[in-house]
């Protein structure tokens, strides 16, 4: 029996909880196969990647280095077919007040207006995609405080 999917609009707000971040943007793009957060100063030393999450123009940055031990390298193809090697962490979501693992890559997206996006490899078994709907989770979880 197939478990029913939750209907997600094109944008939201979501939480990384072992990322110490709350109600962060996030864009929805059925098109990306991964999922992928903005940080910049990588760094891979001793077998430990450190990584500045974000960066001073969002609301949520903090400013802390995070440091993961357990990473690796992947292959991602962008839209342009070029194809770049990314760090990919593995993290947590809240979406829906409930609690998804979560595989992310590490990019700089401060050209990009979200500074989160949400992948196919994580929503294809969770979720269908409402282009037409936006912040689902977020205002659910507005509406029930």
């Amino acid at each position: 029996m197939a478990t029913k999917k939750i209907t997600i609009g094109r944008t939201d707000r979501a939480d990384f909880p072992n990322l110490k971040i709350e109600g962060i943007d996030i864009k929805v793009d059925t098109g990306a196969y991964t999922s992928s957060i903005h940080c910049k100063d990588i760094e891979e030393k001793d077998g430990v990647l450190y990584a500045t999450l974000l960066d001073e123009e969002h609301d949520q940055y903090h400013g802390k280095r995070l440091s993961f031990e357990e990473y690796k390298i992947t292959s991602v193809r962008s839209s342009n077919g070029s194809v770049d090697m990314r760090f990919e962490v593995q993290g947590n979501i809240r979406l829906f007040k409930k609690l998804y693992k979560i595989s992310l890559t590490l990019s700089n997206r401060e050209e990009m207006k979200y500074p989160v996006l949400i992948g196919r490899k994580f929503l294809s078994p969770k979720f269908i995609v409402d282009p037409e709907l936006q912040d689902v989770s977020y205002l659910q979880y507005q509406n029930e405080d």
